[in-house]
């Protein structure tokens, strides 16, 4: 398999978010064009004394730290990104993930850029994806470096050493991208299961429309390739039954009650 080919295989989202990343940050840290102008800066995006660089809302996300932040920052945001683009069952439909990452952008660029002055806000978009990437199985042990441990504590492993090698101040940046994760359950998940609330997360229709797979084209997944049934042909009205009883589960009583009383083969 080709390069070429190996990237259109990767998940689209987190393959041009990475591709950006690396198109963005190597050529500004070797010195070939100006970062200055890529970083995040409130001052220059929340303005009305001059015409506001909104560019930097995107850009901002994008910018590695230098050394080995340009090869570490990459392969991490591409580690979770992947992850959770074809596994997570939460974030499958069409448009879910593209709207996980819009809420978790937004909530960074408010309180770890602007709130706080960061003006690198990669690293807390990927401990986004980091966190909610240890929730899906949080017991599960997993290798930090060189020390197993549960997934639950990887983010906050994380934390420590940005702590002790960075400084504090990127620490409680970086920190920003777990409490923007945590909203994203909690308005998710944990309020409306535990909390007997409403589900306070929905994705918008233009999303859904947006990233909807063509019909008959496959999607990638961690479990196989699904495809999207062909409207209007001869095989759309059993897919759309079979849909709608996944939907419902295989011990759902709405999915046994309604089917039929059946028809015996070459009966009336």
């Amino acid at each position: 398999m080709s390069l070429q080919d190996a990237y259109f295989a990767a998940p689209p989202i987190s393959r041009t978010i990475t591709a950006a990343i690396v198109l963005l940050s190597w050529p500004g840290w070797l010195g070939l064009y100006d970062l200055g102008w890529t970083i995040f800066e409130s001052g220059k995006v929340f303005t009305i004394s001059q015409l506001p660089q909104i560019w930097r809302l995107a850009t901002g996300l994008c910018i590695t730290g230098p050394k080995w932040g340009l090869i570490m920052d990459p392969f991490i945001f591409w580690q979770y990104s992947s992850q959770l683009e074809t596994s997570n069952a939460r974030l499958s439909s069409p448009g879910a993930y593209a709207f996980y990452l819009l809420f978790n952008a937004v909530i960074v660029l408010l309180t770890g850029g602007w709130y706080l002055n960061g003006m690198l806000l990669l690293s807390p978009l990927s401990m986004a994806l980091m966190y909610t990437a240890s929730m899906e199985n949080p017991n599960a042990q997993v290798s930090f470096i060189i020390i197993q441990m549960p997934a639950k504590y990887v983010p906050f492993a994380s934390l420590v050493i940005t702590f002790v090698t960075a400084s504090p101040y990127l620490a409680l940046i970086q920190s920003m991208g777990i409490v923007s994760a945590h909203a994203y359950e909690f308005f998710d998940k944990i309020w409306p299961e535990f909390g007997g609330g409403p589900r306070l997360i929905r994705v918008p229709q233009f999303l859904q429309r947006l990233f909807a797979a063509p019909a008959g084209t496959g999607q990638t997944r961690a479990y196989g390739t699904a495809f999207g049934a062909r409207s209007g042909g001869p095989g759309s009205a059993p897919v759309a039954q079979a849909e709608a009883g996944r939907a419902g589960g295989w011990t759902s009583g709405s999915a046994w009650n309604s089917r039929g009383a059946g028809r015996r083969l070459g009966g009336d």
